[in-house]
């Protein structure tokens, strides 16, 4: 049996910084060649960072891109390495190269590009086709294909193709964003890919935060079998070693009940006869997989640290209202950049209670946070003051609430202008959703850490936060007291909106699984409720539009991913 050493570098890159990136590139290529590795695997577009998006209309960006790849093929010694770039000729192409010795033995053009979710390949690259090569490599004495993520997912793809030609193994890396519990539909799918091909499968992702996307890393190795030997961990780089064993393939296929394979055996580039493995295999590093608690809040934290490092930011100034929502966003904020580099400021009004002052006060120090407190009370009531002549003899009402809201949206603005920290807002998904937010005001900052979570999953990752350091971080009473803005007097959430626990899962089905408001009633909802709760997620989109990007953790996240017309006039 034919044993291989393999390296997946699961790195994270930052978009378009190609000297950034080929420097970590060369790093790791030279950590894997001094371990004697016969092939090491970088992610999908490793070279530019996945996703460049309208980078790669740029003709300078694509070819510097390419001169980045012969610097680093240039570096390459014995051990191979598969690496991601935009390849270009008549049209551009999201590919793969193969180096080694000094040079590029090989290109794999992806083949299938995904065009859906957050995925918009067809509008950059075209697809790779029957005439562009399809080669496999003769790597140690072992035939290896080559393939990049989605090719992966079609049970009729490339992989097939590759398998049927004659591969004992396959190289697939991967830009893949994350969403919660997504590294098991992964698992099982690549599991599965290597039962019909009779090969094992190396996949490789990317890790990091890139806008609104989060890659959650998680590269792993299955046998041929569909066996996991290895796993890297979840939200981290990692430089993964394994020793994989490459039995004999051909019982397998002939075993197979679908029958034998009639296709011609591919070509193959012929790099080396033998291994450089050492005699014997050893243990193969693998992670457990993460809960689903921990795994979203990682998720959240990775994001929002590399949104504000790679965007040049080292602080972040945060409303604290002693609500559950600025709770959460500063125990991220606090892990992801340090409690010294995040600025907690109470904005209390002639509406806010003792007990969130005292409760946003008391998880600033439990944090170690710095906190100030800025009455927003002078600048309201100037604002009362300048609109009494416009407003007279009108009942105060919204207008009022809101002024609020923009006021310490302002004061905000007013401390990141002053010192560079960066506005982190604290609005969750079902707010975003319905518009219980207001423009202009609460909505104000950067990025909206929270902006994909669900209120019924704040209070669990509240929970989570707690759990994880075997304390009260978070007041309780922060957790079990009545959500509210505190615009009005003895004002709570469950006067303007329907109790969490019935409006979560109505949003759930409306904004995630795309069901029309028919559809949600027939389910048996109550047809009242859904009628205004849809309605009132149609007439927020126009606000949706303004607000700031945050991360995606859920399998349609609004932004880039969920993309409904602002003005339409379907109701379902």
């Amino acid at each position: 049996m034919t044993v291989l050493r393999i390296a997946l570098a699961q790195l994270n890159p930052t978009v378009g910084d190609l000297d950034g990136n080929l420097a970590k590139l060369i790093d790791a290529y030279d950590r894997a060649e001094a371990a004697g590795c016969d092939i090491v695997a970088f992610p999908e577009l490793s070279i530019t960072g996945y996703p460049p998006e309208d980078l790669v209309l740029k003709p300078g960006f694509v070819a510097d891109n390419r001169a980045a790849l012969e610097s680093f093929a240039a570096h390459t010694l014995e051990c191979t390495a598969v690496i991601g770039f935009v390849d270009a000729d008549r049209d551009l192409y999201n590919a793969a190269a193969v180096c080694v010795g000094g040079s590029v033995a090989g290109t794999y053009r992806k083949r299938l590009l995904p065009n859906y979710a957050v995925f918009d390949e067809q509008r950059y690259f075209t697809a790779g086709t029957d005439n562009d090569p399809l080669e496999l490599y003769e790597i140690g004495g072992v035939k290896v294909g080559v393939s990049v993520c989605e090719d992966i997912w079609s049970p009729f793809g490339p992989l097939a193709t590759q398998a049927a030609g004659g591969a004992e193994l396959n190289i697939n890396i991967n830009g893949s964003p994350y969403h919660w519990e997504k590294d098991t539909g992964r698992e099982r799918m690549v599991a599965t890919r290597a039962q019909d091909a009779h090969s094992a499968i190396v996949y490789v992702n990317q890790v990091g935060g890139q806008d609104e996307l989060v890659f959650d890393g998680g590269s792993f190795v299955v046998d041929a079998e569909g066996h996991v030997l290895a796993r890297s961990p979840q939200f981290v780089e990692d430089l993964m070693i394994v020793d994989v064993p490459i039995p004999p393939v051909y019982r397998g296929r002939l075993l197979d009940p679908r029958g034998k394979s009639t296709d011609a055996e591919l070509p193959i580039v012929h790099i080396s006869s033998s291994p450089r493995t050492p005699d014997g295999v050893r243990a193969a590093p693998l992670a457990e997989p993460l809960d689903r608690h921990r795994e979203l809040y990682d998720a959240l934290v990775l994001g929002t640290r590399d949104y504000l490092r790679k965007n040049g930011f080292t602080d972040v100034v945060i409303g604290l209202s002693g609500g559950i929502d600025s709770t959460l966003v500063a125990c991220i904020a606090a892990d992801a950049l340090g409690a010294e580099h995040v600025h907690g400021v109470s904005m209390p009004s002639r509406y806010s209670s003792d007990h969130s002052k005292s409760d946003a006060q008391s998880l600033a120090e439990n944090l170690g946070i710095d906190f100030r407190t800025i009455s927003i009370e002078p600048a309201f009531q100037s604002y009362l003051d300048m609109l009494a002549p416009s407003f007279e003899g009108r009942e105060p009402g919204l207008t009022y609430e809101n002024l609020q809201s923009r006021c310490r949206g302002q004061l905000l603005m007013a401390l990141s202008n002053e010192m560079g920290w960066m506005v982190l807002t604290t609005g969750n998904k079902s707010e975003l959703a319905v518009g219980y937010f207001t423009i202009y005001g609460d909505s104000v900052g950067g990025y909206a850490v929270i902006k994909d979570v669900l209120k019924l999953d704040v209070y669990e990752l509240c929970r989570y936060v707690n759990r994880a350091a075997d304390r009260d971080v978070i007041p309780e009473n922060v957790i079990v007291k009545p959500p509210s803005a505190e615009l009005r007097p003895d004002q709570r959430d469950d006067q303007s909106l329907p109790p969490y626990e019935i409006l979560d899962p109505i949003l759930e089905l409306y904004v995630e699984q795309d069901r029309t408001a028919n559809e949600i009633i027939e389910i048996g909802h109550d047809a009242t409720l859904v009628r205004r709760i849809t309605r009132l997620v149609d007439i927020a989109e126009y606000k949706r539009r303004q607000s700031p990007p945050g991360v995606r953790v859920s399998p349609k996240a609004f932004g880039k991913d969920r993309r409904m017309p602002i003005t339409h006039g379907y109701r379902g």
